[in-house]
């Protein structure tokens, strides 16, 4: 009796939580998070491709004669390719975290929602939410919807990601430049800042 009174009531918090956005309580990344999420994930790849300090030859010559010119490949635009290749497939390692009502509600790892629903499963509890439990962990609507979003922003400013890496990569965040200056101009871009504070922590700590 314990476990369905319980079940029952943990579905009705899930609905809460859910929100009265839309029938099914989806609620789609607007283009500020999703500006912030395609930031956040190009520049963390821009990071880990960045450690290398090869340098590498580009251009040919027919006849051998005239030397390749050598770059550094931190500056190359092989390095910019190679970091934008997929830069969006990332984002469906993101969850939603319904507990949480700003823009951190994307970030990745299982929400604290799923870990519960998970342990009461592993404990032997049923547990129906509707959907199989082999799709659990699948990516949401809100994910896939996010990234396809992410997959727009990257065809429309593709020019100024270019223009941030070979001219201003060093002074200026990629967040700010993309986001704040341009995609998002004259439209609310508060959620760039939001970042998610763990339960006894005294100060922020960004998730994504």
């Amino acid at each position: 009796m314990f476990f369905r009174v319980f079940l029952v009531s943990l579905l009705l918090f899930g609905h809460i939580l859910a929100g009265p956005e839309e029938k099914e309580g989806v609620k789609y990344a607007d283009k500020c998070e999703a500006c912030k999420i395609l930031a956040t994930e190009l520049q963390a790849r821009l990071t880990e491709t960045g450690k290398s300090h090869d340098v590498i030859e580009i251009g040919y010559s027919v006849d051998d004669v005239k030397p390749k010119k050598r770059t550094s490949y931190k500056r190359s635009e092989l390095r910019l390719l190679e970091s934008l290749e997929n830069v969006c497939e990332r984002i469906l390692e993101y969850n939603i975290h319904k507990e949480r009502e700003d823009s951190t509600r994307f970030a990745k790892g299982m929400s604290q929602t799923f870990k519960t629903l998970h342990g009461l499963v592993d404990k032997g509890v049923k547990v129906d939410l509707g959907i199989p439990l082999e799709l659990w962990d699948k990516p949401s609507a809100e994910i896939t919807n996010l990234k396809s979003q992410c997959e727009s922003l990257l065809e429309e400013y593709e020019g100024t990601i270019e223009s941030w890496y070979f001219k201003h990569q060093d002074n200026v965040p990629l967040m700010q430049y993309l986001c704040e200056e341009r995609a998002l101009v004259g439209q609310n871009h508060k959620c760039l800042y939001e970042v998610t504070q763990e339960k006894g922590d005294t100060g922020q700590k960004d998730e994504l």
